[in-house]
C-alpha cells in the first residue's frame, strides 16, 4: 500500500508532469471555440493509447479539432474520407510495380500518421473498416510480405453522422468495442456560435497554431498516467458499475434485466480504469476519485451495452441504463 507521503510525492510529480496540458488547451482554444468536452476526450485517448468514435452532425469542428491538436503537438495528421468504393489498400497502402528496377515497392497509405481522422467510417464496407480496425488493435500494418509498426503516438478518430443512415454500413459490436470512447458532439451555445462566426470572418483567418508539445513528451506522459494512484475501493467501484450492466438483479436493479441484451465487456473495466487515471492526470491530480470514474463513464460505456427490442420500444437509451446504474451502485 502507498502511504500518504507517497501520495503527496506522486501528487507533486503529476502536477509538474501535466503542465503541458494547460499549454495545449491554450493553443487549441485559439482556433476551437467551446467543445471543451471533445478536446478533453481527445487528450484522454492520446494519454491512454485509446481510439475515439465521435458521433455528431456535420459542421461541429470534429475535423478542425483533431487537426488543431495535431498541429499543437507537432505530429503528422491524415484524413481519410470513407466512401462505399474505398478499398483496404487506400487506407493501409499497397505494392506498386517499379518497371525500372523490375520489382515491387511498398507505398504506404494514410494510416501511417500520428493522428488519423476516419471521416464517416460507417460509409465504407466491412472489409475497409476491418483494415483500419486491425491497425488500431495491432498497431502494425502488413503490406505484401512486410509488416510495418505504426509510429507512436497513434490515435484514430472516427466520425459518424447519427442522422443520415442511408447507404451506410453499421460497425459491428465487436469492432465498436475497440474504441475506448464514444463521444457525442453537440451544438455550441449561442455565445460560442457568435464567436465562431467572428473568427471565421476575421481578416487573415485563424491564427497559426504553434507546436507546444512534442510526441516524445506525450509518450512520456503515458507512462506517468499509469503511475496515478487508484485505491482498491475505486477498483471495486469500477467493477460494480460494469457488473451491474451484466447482472443488474444482483445490484437491486431487476427492472434493467429485460432491457439489457449484453453488458460491458472486460474492455469496459480496463478502459474505465485507464480513462479515470488519465482524467485525474488532466485535473493535475496524482490519485483517482469517484468523480473521475463517473465523469467518463458514459463515454466509455455507451457503445458497450446492447439493448433489447423492449428497451428500444420504450425509447430507453444506453445513457438511461448507465445513469440508473450510477445512481444505484454505492459510491466509495
Amino acid at each position: 500500500m502507498q502511504t500518504s507521503v507517497d501520495i503527496e510525492a506522486l501528487n507533486q510529480q503529476i502536477y509538474i508532469e501535466s503542465a503541458f496540458v494547460e499549454k495545449l488547451n491554450t493553443e487549441t482554444s485559439k482556433v476551437i471555440v467551446g467543445q471543451t468536452h471533445m478536446i478533453e476526450r481527445l487528450l484522454l485517448g492520446l494519454l491512454t493509447k485509446g481510439h475515439i468514435l465521435l458521433e455528431g452532425l456535420p459542421g461541429l469542428a470534429k475535423t478542425l479539432a483533431i487537426k488543431t491538436l495535431s498541429d499543437a503537438i507537432d505530429a503528422d495528421f491524415s484524413r481519410i474520407q470513407f466512401t462505399p468504393d474505398l478499398l483496404p489498400a487506400d487506407i493501409i497502402g499497397t505494392m506498386i510495380y517499379n518497371p525500372n528496377k523490375n520489382e515491387f515497392n511498398v507505398r504506404k497509405g494514410p494510416v501511417f500518421s500520428n493522428f488519423v481522422l476516419a471521416d464517416e467510417i460507417n460509409r465504407a464496407p466491412a472489409k475497409v473498416q476491418s483494415a483500419l480496425l486491425e491497425a488500431m488493435q495491432e498497431r502494425q500494418v502488413t503490406i505484401g510480405n512486410d509488416t510495418f509498426k505504426l509510429e507512436e503516438p497513434f490515435l484514430v478518430l472516427a466520425t459518424q453522422n447519427p442522422i443520415d443512415q442511408e447507404g451506410t454500413y453499421t460497425l459491428p459490436e465487436a469492432q465498436v468495442d475497440r474504441f475506448m470512447l464514444k463521444v457525442i458532439v453537440d451544438y455550441p451555445n449561442k455565445e460560442e456560435e457568435r464567436e465562431i462566426i467572428r473568427r471565421n470572418l476575421a481578416v487573415g483567418g485563424f491564427p497559426k497554431i504553434q507546436p507546444v508539445v512534442s510526441t516524445t513528451e506525450i509518450i512520456k506522459a503515458r507512462e506517468v498516467v499509469k503511475k496515478v494512484y487508484m485505491d482498491e475501493k475505486i477498483e471495486q467501484y469500477i467493477l460494480d458499475i460494469v457488473f451491474a450492466t451484466r447482472q443488474p438483479e444482483e445490484y437491486n436493479l431487476p427492472k434493467l434485466k429485460p432491457l439489457i441484451n449484453y453488458g460491458g465487456s472486460p474492455r469496459a473495466s480496463i478502459n474505465l480504469a485507464l480513462a479515470a487515471k488519465a482524467h485525474a492526470f488532466l485535473q493535475r491530480r496524482g490519485f483517482v476519485i469517484p468523480e473521475d470514474v463517473r465523469s467518463i463513464c458514459q463515454d466509455v460505456m455507451r457503445h458497450r451495452i446492447g439493448l433489447t427490442y423492449e428497451a428500444e420500444a420504450e425509447n430507453i437509451t444506453q445513457i438511461d441504463v448507465i445513469n440508473e446504474v450510477l445512481n444505484s451502485v454505492e459510491v466509495p
